[in-house]
């Protein structure tokens, strides 16, 4: 309510402050709106048009002894009084009334809409007349308070209605969903009613219910408006008072004792005004009053606000999480909202479905507010689609117009989309727990996971989804004996489960040697229920358990050690002792390898095959290294000090892909003296033209230990840039001529890349349109490594001024068709001594010129 209970502090303003709760049930009044040919119930109509035409049925009971007059009054805004014909009078009392209702069309230019219940007396009718005439702004400015607080006072009311469920139906889930409630709707929880007991959670909840409600982004737009100059001032300061809630509610306070005020200042002899909240419920307005009304003078008319006359604004509803994505088959979903209360706490929004468009179709879901659950319920699961991904789109009524909500990402289960991990293939042990890893497609819609036993019984398995596309599965074995294991994984939507038939294999607990390079930090312990391991020791050093792998039939274990290995004697026979997590010790042989050779890179750099050859591109980065240039190194030996004679150094692909052997023996290797060695590679001649990407380089001894990968730099390869032809005109391209050219992924005249030229990965000419270079200066993006800028310095040719310059489909893509020559003219030459220039081409004469013409 937006401190709603305030309302009423100023009810009378010689009166003390006193708060006082709209609680009193009043009359009913049932309405319907017809626009066009359309019908709709007062509790899904959020605002009035012009031309609307109003049914309007006061239901009083049938032993009412008060009568009371109904006025129907339209306003048309604080400056222009109504005409007297904007006033309808109805007798409550009147059989027409009491059975058929009345109807009334909204005027246009009116603004607001209100009703007048009002005792009856000699001249009542001409009286609130006269006064709304006389007075039209304070009753306009009574209009938007009261349907702004009436619409609060539902959502305070769906809170406290689901905490009131919740607390009966399931106490222990009380917190969960009182704490989304508040958020959908736009309530203040006390965090303070969740530390005490369960049973009186639910009271402290629904205690103190006029600071519940928080401020409407969607209506604090509107409410500023009406709190703005003069008048707000007083209630400005009563707002930001401790009573005020200091502030947080500062305008609907403003609003709501202004409303109180302004009604008590219409105060006669005869009649005083007593606003009432309306609370729709589909076609009924059931009135809410917080003090009771007199018929004595002076006599109570019950103020009513009717949905303010205007334009619809669109509430401004949104997903909690854009990015999140929903299994569309799951029972119940809920799709979580914000940012518009009034969507989940009242029928204004109606005929809400959920647009669910795939490759193949679309189709619409029902959907219903949930704001326990944080937004809006799927009536019934989606059907399957063949595309695992779609989207929703909510859509619906606000009011009688058409309203589109926000998307959400949707998937589908699909079957037959599971494996067990190629490590996992054989690692269920009998007697303990084994984790299975089960790759798949996306565990969203995952239902559960079970064991299924020979004789056909189910044993949900406990499962967690590290990733998406992984399942993490604890497979209980204790008690199990070797054999064939089923695993069913059921999906929401999905008849059948997906099966998995995998063995367990029976393994007793035994070591069979602990392996290490002396200065190794790591070891490697293998046998069989190795998951047992706690430590391992051995000279006063002990090793930790890291990794626990499974290598066909055999644990591997990878223990990290607490101190340098440098002083074990490698060659020796050792006894490792091996401590188990139940406190038994067992002994294992440890096998001590030879330190392994350790280098570091001190330096690298290319040098130019042919130094007569200028180098037209300088590399913007470097660890880039051509590939047509020789690739110089100076590696330092650190493990032996001095670098052997014998020793030889790896220099591969990161992937593998290629691969190459440096030694003495061959020259590839020269030593500068006892510990530091040059190493050359012409990566060319050693790897051929397709060689590119990331290098690394690693020692070998003579009997084969090889060290740890250094990394080089990335082989790159550069086009063959030959000219560089320009135009007098700095707006129109240059032309880049040259041999591979595809090699280039794109070309640009500045180094921030504006507007560059894209070359396709297909490009089969020896010409393209390039930005004008500035200088001769041009920065490429090469293939190999795009993610460094390249300069390319040329010296420019000028261009004939009515030379055509290679032209592309457009200006950021290069395509072959710019590397064909324009075809020479077939018109007979011009009588001029200057020769005729080459025509440019159309875009479709390019594109059908042969690819590999020559330039």
């Amino acid at each position: 309510m937006r401190r709603l209970l305030l309302a009423l502090l100023l009810s009378f303003s010689s009166l003390p402050l006193v708060a006082q709760a709209f609680d009193l049930a009043g009359p009913k009044v049932d309405v319907h709106v017809k626009r066009g040919d359309v019908t709709l119930p007062i509790g899904e109509v959020p605002n009035l048009l012009p031309g609307d035409r109003l049914w309007i049925h006061p239901d009083f009971p049938d032993s009412q002894s008060a009568r009371y007059v109904l006025v129907i009054a339209f306003l048309r805004g604080i400056t222009n009084p109504p005409p007297n014909d904007w006033f309808t009078r109805v007798e409550t009392w009147n059989h027409d009334a009491r059975e058929e209702g009345v109807f009334v069309t909204v005027p246009q230019e009116a603004q607001q809409a209100i009703l007048f219940l009002a005792p009856e007396t000699g001249g009542d009718f001409s009286t609130l007349r006269n006064t709304v005439r006389g007075r039209p702004g304070m009753f306009v400015r009574a209009a938007q308070d009261l349907q702004l607080a009436s619409w609060d006072r539902m959502r305070l009311d769906a809170y406290l209605a689901e905490v009131k469920v919740t607390s009966q139906t399931d106490p222990n889930s009380l917190k969960v969903r009182a704490e989304t409630a508040a958020r959908s709707l736009g309530i203040k929880v006390n965090q303070e009613c969740f530390d005490k007991p369960i049973e009186q959670q639910a009271t402290c909840l629904s205690a103190h219910t006029e600071g519940l409600v928080m401020d409407d982004a969607n209506a604090q737009t509107r409410v500023a408006q009406l709190t703005a100059g003069s008048t707000a001032d007083l209630m400005n300061q009563l707002a930001y008072s401790p009573m005020g809630g200091a502030g947080a509610y500062s305008p609907y306070i403003g609003a709501i004792v202004d409303t109180a005020r302004i009604l008590s200042q219409l105060h006669t002899a005869h009649y005083q005004y007593l606003p009432a909240l309306a609370l729709s419920t589909e076609d009924t307005l059931n009135l809410r009053l917080s003090v009771p009304p007199s018929f004595r003078d002076p006599k109570s008319v019950v103020v009513v606000a009717l949905p303010p006359v205007g334009p619809a604004r669109m509430p401004p509803l949104h997903p909690i999480d854009p990015k999140e994505i929903y299994c569309a088959q799951k029972p119940d979903l809920i799709l979580p909202a914000g940012g518009a209360p009034l969507v989940l706490a009242t029928q204004l929004a109606h005929n809400l479905t959920l647009h669910v468009q795939t490759k193949e179709k679309s189709f619409d879901l029902p959907l219903s507010a949930s704001p326990g659950e944080g937004g809006l319920a799927l009536a019934k699961p989606a059907p399957l689609f063949s595309q695992g991904d779609a989207t929703g789109e909510v859509r619906g009524k606000w009011g009688f117009d058409d309203w589109i909500g926000p998307t959400y990402h949707l998937h589908s289960s699909q079957p037959g989309k599971w494996t067990v991990a190629s490590t996992d293939q054989s690692a269920l042990v009998v007697g303990r727990e084994d984790t299975l890893h089960i790759d798949g497609e996306s565990s969203l819609c995952i239902d559960k996971v079970e064991q299924l036993s020979l004789k056909g019984n189910a044993l949900p398995l406990t499962w967690k989804a590290p990733k998406p596309e992984l399942l993490a599965v604890s497979v209980p074995l204790d008690d199990a004996t070797p054999g064939a294991v089923k695993i069913a994984i059921h999906q929401y939507g999905l008849e059948k489960p997906d099966i998995l038939s995998l063995n367990a294999y029976a393994e007793a607990a035994s070591l069979d040697h602990l392996s290490l390079n002396a200065g190794d930090s790591e070891a490697v312990l293998t046998g069989n229920r190795l998951d047992e391991v706690a430590k391992v020791s051995l000279k006063n050093i002990t090793w930790s358990p890291d990794v626990l792998g499974r290598v066909q039939d055999t644990d591997s274990l990878t223990l990290k050690a607490g101190a340098s290995t440098a002083a074990i004697d490698p060659g020796q026979r050792y006894l490792a002792s091996v401590e188990l997590r139940d406190g038994r010790e067992l002994k294992v042989h440890a096998v001590v390898q030879p330190a392994r050779p350790q280098i570091a890179l001190l330096s690298k750099g290319s040098q130019d095959q042919a130094e007569d050859t200028s180098a037209l591109v300088h590399l913007g980065s470097q660890d880039d290294l051509p590939v047509d240039k020789r690739l110089v190194f100076f590696l330092k030996s650190k493990v032996p000090a001095a670098f052997p004679r014998d020793e030889k150094i790896d220099v591969a692909a990161t992937d593998g892909s290629f691969h190459t052997v440096l030694s003495l023996a061959d020259g590839s290797l020269m030593l500068e003296d006892a510990g530091t060695a040059l190493g050359v590679v012409e990566p060319l001649a050693r790897f051929g033209p397709s060689a590119f990407g990331p290098i690394q380089a690693r020692p070998v001894s003579a009997d084969g230990v090889a060290g740890d990968w250094q990394p080089l730099g990335t082989l790159v390869r550069i086009p063959g840039f030959k000219d560089l032809r320009c135009p007098h005109s700095v707006a129109r391209p240059c032309s880049l001529s040259g041999s591979n050219l595809f090699l280039a992924a794109s070309i640009s005249a500045t180094p921030a890349f504006d507007s560059p030229t894209e070359v396709p990965a297909d490009f089969t000419g020896t010409q393209l349109a390039v930005p004008h270079a500035i200088g001769g200066t041009l920065y490429v993006k090469l293939r190999d490594d795009p993610g460094t800028v390249q300069t390319l310095t040329m010296p420019v040719i000028p261009m004939p001024v009515q030379a055509a310059a290679p032209t592309v489909l457009s200006p950021a893509i290069a395509t072959p068709a710019a590397a064909t020559p324009a075809p020479e003219s077939t018109a007979p030459p011009a009588k001029s001594e200057t020769p005729p220039a080459t025509p440019p081409q159309s875009q479709s004469q390019q594109t059908a010129a042969p690819a590999t013409s020559h330039s």
